[in-house]
């Protein structure tokens, strides 16, 4: 399945500086049986968004109307626990687009890269730069550049290069999950196929 394709994103975001964020805090194992993406947005972070009987908890940063936007900015190793990936789709059908934190479990990044999510890690130090930011002023936007893979503040102008595999950074681009890169150099791999002896 294509997703959309990333490019530049300019946007305000979400703080949630809290450290070890597992996938079951993500997405609680109770959710697990669609097998479509979709719908899991609505329990994002269920347990620490809903009382019991499914009542926002105005606390919670998701239920604060004067933040929003497609970043969400996490604590140190966001995305820890199991494997499932759920967690990632979560994310996705929410809203959010770019996942920043200084530093993920190796499985979330890589469900986060194969449907459209862009884990962002930087250092701690630019992290929380980003968070102070974004508690002074909760309209803070910052630009994520991914042909030049670097993401800036623009109240500050101060910005940090990341890292990304050279694969998932042309699929992100392109819109590309796993399938769309085979379907799209198929032309090449029935060549390849047709001029290599058996």
């Amino acid at each position: 399945m294509a997703y959309d394709k990333f490019n530049i994103l300019t946007s305000s975001a979400v703080p949630l500086p809290i450290e070890n964020v597992d996938t079951d805090q993500i997405i609680p194992a109770r959710f697990l049986k669609a097998t479509e993406r979709k719908g899991f947005g609505d329990n994002l972070f269920r347990d620490w968004r809903y009382n019991s009987d499914g009542t926002p908890k105005e606390q919670f940063v998701l239920n604060n109307p004067i933040y929003s936007g497609k970043i969400l900015v996490g604590g140190k190793n966001f995305g820890s626990g199991s494997s499932r990936e759920h967690a990632a789709w979560a994310v996705y059908d929410y809203g959010f687009r770019c996942v920043v934190s200084s530093f993920f479990a190796d499985i979330f990044r890589n469900n986060c890269l194969n449907i459209g999510v862009l884990p962002v890690q930087v250092s701690a130090e630019f992290l929380d730069k980003i968070l102070k930011a974004i508690e002074a002023d909760p309209k803070t936007e910052l630009e994520i550049n991914l042909p030049e893979q670097k993401i800036t503040i623009l109240a500050t102008g101060e910005s940090e290069s990341f890292d990304i595999n050279d694969y998932k950074k042309d699929n992100m681009l392109n819109g590309f999950d796993d399938i769309d890169y085979l379907l799209n150099i198929q032309d090449d791999i029935e060549k390849y196929a047709e001029n290599t002896p058996l």
